[in-house]
Parts: structure tokens; sequence; C-alpha cells
């Protein structure tokens, strides 16, 4: 299995360390290339894998081939390889907003894609990954990159038109959840707990919530109640949210984050 990854920022080495970590493939499978020298060799040294004399090289070589640029970047890449790649090859696109459609276009020939958006979370083995593939990839193909995302955390299929709402729901939502732990941290602190202290507390109970909906499977307003005893705590604290708009207010953030979604698909 060779793998290439143009582009070596956060992501793509979140990937890397996935697959090298889970052995999905040898480090000697997979080859990197980066304008950043720097940052290229430092992760030829830490992980073991090869790196490319240009993307062309990179491109060539590939037989998935993912596309860890920025969507500013991506088609001026595209421009650069689309005529030394294999048809054969899959390319694996992680651009936000950019649609199967437009990069198909910009290749200018039959090719196999598939599109994934993954987050951040991916760089603690905790990711949330939703895939989509064009016509041309092989379930065979598709099953391969469903398992280096698994390297990551969680994947799913989704159909195209669902990109917008993932990124609302896990691309962009890891900052949700920071804010909220941020400000249970400041809550926290204003009772009197030391800071790094209140940020272990913050973190852990939302870790925890969330393992619970995962695991248990049971709906999360029914969680939430077994959370709130008759005349405690909790529901004084449910009810104050309630008045400050707290569902509301996420719903809306999310609906801006899926037209800026869209907005940038359609560029």
């Amino acid at each position: 299995m060779a793998i290439g990854f143009i582009g070596n920022g956060n992501m793509g080495r979140a990937i890397i360390s996935g697959i090298v970590e889970k052995k999905v493939a040898e480090p000697s499978d997979i080859m990197v290339y980066d304008i950043d020298t720097d940052g290229l060799n430092w992760t030829k040294e830490y992980y073991g894998v090869l790196t490319a004399k240009n993307n062309i090289e990179l491109a060539e070589s590939s037989r998935i081939l993912f596309l860890c640029v920025k969507p500013q970047f991506l088609y001026n890449v595209i421009e650069e390889i689309k005529d030394r790649v294999s048809e054969n090859t899959v390319i694996v696109s992680i651009a936000a907003g950019q649609s199967i459609e437009s990069i198909e276009n910009a290749f200018g020939k039959e090719i196999k894609l598939v599109r994934v958006m993954p987050n951040t979370p991916a760089l603690v083995g905790e990711g949330m990954a939703a895939v989509s593939g064009n016509k041309n990839v092989t379930e065979n193909e598709l099953s391969e990159v469903l398992e280096i995302f698994k390297s990551l955390g969680k994947v799913e299929i989704v159909s195209e038109n669902l990109m917008d709402a993932v990124t609302a729901v896990s691309g962009s939502s890891p900052a949700y959840v920071f804010m909220l732990i941020e400000a249970m941290a400041d809550a926290a602190v204003m009772g009197g707990m030391p800071r790094k202290q209140a940020y272990t507390f913050a973190a852990q109970a939302v870790m925890g919530s969330a393992k619970m909906v995962l695991e248990t499977h049971i709906h999360p307003a029914e969680l939430k109640d077994m959370v709130c005893s008759p005349a405690g705590t909790t529901i004084d604290a449910v009810a104050a949210l309630e008045r400050g708009g707290f569902r509301s207010s996420i719903i809306d953030a999310m609906t801006k984050c899926m037209e800026k979604s869209k907005e940038l698909g359609n560029k």
C-alpha cells in the first residue's frame, strides 16, 4: 500500500500517526511532501516515513493520495499533479467545502475520489470523520480509506449533500466544546477552584458525558433527566441555561457554520 501525503500540517500528521501507530501500513509505505522542509524532516525522523522531492514525484508514486492542503491552495496543487496521477490512484481530499464535482472538474478527467471531513480530535485518536466517495471508487478502495480513518477515532460514510451538516456537527464543533469547557472552568475558578484543576474537572466531565451517549445509546435528554434530581442543584442550572438560550444558541451557531460551508463550496 503506497500512501502519499501532499501537505504535512496538523491533520496530515494526525493521519500519518494513526496509520503508523495502528499498523494500518508500514512507515516505509508512506511518502510525504511539503514546502516546509523543517516540518517535513521532523515527520520523516519521528515516524520513519519517506519524503518526496516534489508533488509530482509523490503523485506518481502513490496508490492512495491524500490532499492535505488548505482549500485556497488545493486547486494549484491539482493543476500541478493532474496529468501525473494514475487512473487507479485513489485521491482523498480533506479540503473543507470543496465538493467532489469541483475537484473532479479541476482534474479534468475520470478519477477515483474520496471526500473526507475529519476533525481536530483526530490528533489524540478521538476524531470523527465523514467519508463520501465518487462513482469510480470501488467498495474495497472505500474500505481501505475507512480503515485509515478508523485509526484516528470513528468514521461514517455519508451522502455528500450532508457534508455541510457534518462540518457544523463535528468539523467545527470542537471549538464550541472548548468554549464550553473554558466557561465551566471559569465558573469553577469563581467558586475557588485552582484553574488547572478546574480545566481537568470540566474536560473530564465533557469527555465522560460524551462516552455515556456513545456507549449506553440512551437518548441525551434521558441522560440529562437522570442527573436532574427533584429540587436539586442540576435542575436549577438547567433552568438557567434554558433562560439564557443555551440550546437555541448552539443551533444558531451550527446553522451559521453550515451556511458558511455552503458559501465556500460555491466559490
